[in-house]
């Protein structure tokens, strides 16, 4: 895992020394273990090295290809470089250097051109070659977005980094706050590609290709598709639930094994659930060690999760380490939030993903995990919630005037009427309180059709433009087209992978591992087992309703059932505790009318009457509160 930056054809003048050591310095979390620079007639390439495979000077970067005419900065792992290596021996002697995989995918890129090397790369990655002869720079970006890859056509060239810092360092000051990249921001805790929180600065689409020259517009185009997967998925589906088992195990023990290839320690992040559980035991089955594993929980026990895993980790013999994330964790951890995210995100379990990250660095440089489970097989709760909910509350006569009442309502009545409830609240409730869930889904009864319900319950602000000063029109995200679904849940599948995948999910990962220079990997997320997941009808993903059937069925192989079949809580925080206790101050900074009535973006009333709801105890309006604070502290880790 490394950091890369460049800049060509800048009309305004060439990277200055200053600006590429700045530029650098904003990626070291990234690569800790050496530094690279090249430079020739109005090109800068930059990197920073993690060393992870091929520890050797042979892996520096950048590269030159062993024809001298294309160069390569690369961030990330191709998982399957000795099959990529072995077929271009066959074809003609290469006069290999080394053994990395950085060599491999520049030596394809000569001998097969951008597009062909990475149609034949299984792996995470954003890349930047340049081509001497053509003076042409391409960039890249894995097929689902693990890796991070920002670019701008500001000062006349092209500018691109792994981190918005960087981008700031080479383009210098003046960039201006996108207000419709801001609202997006509010409504769901992250910016969604191609958007940036800057005007003119844009994140490469995964699984897309940019091509620049000089004089010419940047083209952006895709060399692989989830349609196209989807497509092939359905004209191939599996009848045969044990075949589709079998089938399932070879891949994920396949992607596992090329995912724990390193030279470095590697170890696996275990929660105790099915995706994880299930990467840790094909892990521990094909190694002669027990494989470190790490796990959080938290002093609430409402929340801690922890001896699940622990028994997980007992059961397939794991070395296990465990952290208890306390209150005093939190108070360290959240100011630094804004600057360790590089763009706003709010996705309030980047707490936690950091402190965890942070430990297993102590110990380990890699660590595999199992995101991606519930995306490529239908894992979470609201795939056959939503339609559900669609189905009843479109019979609810008068539903979007019975909703606005709801959300009126005050707190204190709500929780009376309920009180009663008590039983059943604790089934489906933290702390048995439902008054703050039927206060948000309350806002859902607005929904008028079931895709807007989706984009209801996947929303922190319904409505971030009554929120911001000036009230912007809120741009819709870059999906591309659809294809056919044979139901509902496909389609929202479809939704979560393109957007919340990448947008929230792989990105907090990212950041929160790369902060503490930890290299994490996603077996689940082998493209290989994406076609797969797709060739599955949906009575092998859900059934009697749980997701991810037919990986349980997997997993049943190595793990007994009764140590992973609990509700669902996803990686919770205990954040209002947090927030009302050692991190109120912090909070109360940040939100002070006065700041926010000074910065100009957003409304201080608005701000403050929310901030009150929270600290009487709504906790409907914790998402909101949450994005609140991640956009100040990032305003304020910049100065503003």
């Amino acid at each position: 895992m490394c950091g890369i930056a460049g800049a060509v054809g800048l009309a305004r003048r060439p990277v200055s020394p200053g600006e590429a050591r700045a530029a650098l310095s904003r990626l070291s979390h990234r690569g800790p273990d050496s530094e690279g620079a090249w430079r020739d007639d109005g090109v800068w390439l930059g990197h920073r090295r993690l060393s992870v495979l091929d520890l050797t000077p042979s892996g520096h970067q950048p590269m030159a290809s062993g024809c001298g005419r294309f160069l390569i900065v690369f961030n990330g792992e191709i998982y399957n470089h000795a099959d990529m290596r072995r077929e271009m021996d066959a074809a003609g002697a290469v006069n290999w250097k080394g053994r990395s995989d950085t060599e491999v995918l520049l030596e394809a890129i000569a001998r097969f051109g951008v597009n062909g090397a990475l149609k034949r790369a299984n792996g995470m990655f954003a890349i930047a070659v340049w081509d001497r002869a053509e003076r042409r720079l391409t960039l890249a970006r894995d097929r689902f977005g693990e890796k991070p890859l920002y670019w701008t056509p500001i000062g006349g060239g092209l500018t691109f980094a792994s981190e918005l810092g960087a981008i700031e360092a080479l383009v210098g000051p003046g960039l201006s706050i996108s207000r419709s990249a801001l609202a997006a921001f509010f409504k769901t805790a992250y910016i969604p590609a191609p958007q940036t929180i800057y005007d003119n600065v844009f994140k490469l689409l995964p699984g897309c290709l940019l091509t620049w020259e000089e004089g010419e517009t940047p083209q952006v185009d895709p060399y692989w598709t989830l349609g196209d997967a989807v497509e092939e998925g359905r004209r191939d589906r599996f009848a045969d639930e044990e075949e589709a088992a079998e089938a399932l195990d070879a891949l994920l023990r396949d992607a596992v094994a090329q995912r724990m290839e390193a030279d470095v320690p590697l170890g696996a992040f275990l929660s105790g659930g099915v995706d994880s559980s299930l990467v840790t035991a094909l892990m521990q089955a094909q190694t002669g060690r027990a494989v470190q594993t790490f796990t959080a929980g938290f002093e609430d026990p409402e929340f801690n999760e922890a001896g699940h895993a622990q028994a997980v980790a007992d059961h397939l013999g794991t070395a296990h380490t465990e952290f208890h994330v306390t209150m005093a964790d939190a108070r360290d951890v959240a100011p630094t939030l804004g600057a360790m995210f590089d763009e706003p995100f709010a996705d309030a379990s980047q707490i936690p993903t950091f402190l965890i990250s942070r430990l297993a660095r102590q110990h380990v440089t890699v660590c595999l995990s199992g995101d991606g489970g519930d995306e490529m097989f239908g894992g979470y709760v609201r795939y056959p919630g939503v339609p559900r909910l669609w189905n009843g509350f479109r019979k609810v006569p008068m539903r979007r005037a019975v909703g606005r009442m709801l959300e009126a309502a005050p707190m204190a009545m709500l929780e009376g009427a309920l009180a009663g409830l008590g039983p059943v609240a604790r089934q489906f409730a933290a702390k048995g309180r439902l008054a703050p869930h039927i206060k948000r889904a309350a806002g859902w009864m607005q929904a008028r059709s079931q895709d807007e319900l989706y984009d209801y319950t996947m929303s922190s602000w319904a409505d971030p433009t009554r929120l911001m000063a000036d009230g912007p029109d809120l741009l819709p995200g870059e999906r591309p087209l659809a294809p056919h679904f044979d139901d509902d849940i496909e389609r929202l599948i479809w939704r979560d992978t393109m957007e919340y995948l990448p947008g929230d999910i792989l990105c907090k990962v990212d950041r929160a591992a790369m902060a503490s220079s930890l290299e994490t990997r996603v077996p689940l997320l082998d493209p290989r087992i994406a076609a797969f997941a797709w060739r599955l009808p949906m009575a092998m993903k859900l059934r009697d309703g749980k997701g991810k059937w037919l990986l349980r069925k997997v997993l049943d192989r190595y793990v007994p059932r009764d140590l992973i079949e609990r509700p669902k809580m996803g990686f919770s925080v205990p954040l209002h505790g947090w927030l009302a206790g050692d991190l109120r101050s912090w909070a109360e900074d940040l939100l002070d009318p006065a700041v926010v009535a000074r910065q100009g973006l957003l409304r201080p009333a608005t701000v403050t009457k929310v901030w009150k709801r929270y600290l009487a105890g709504d906790t409907s309006v914790e998402a909101r509160v949450w994005t609140l604070l991640m956009w100040q502290s990032w305003l304020a880790a910049r100065g503003r």
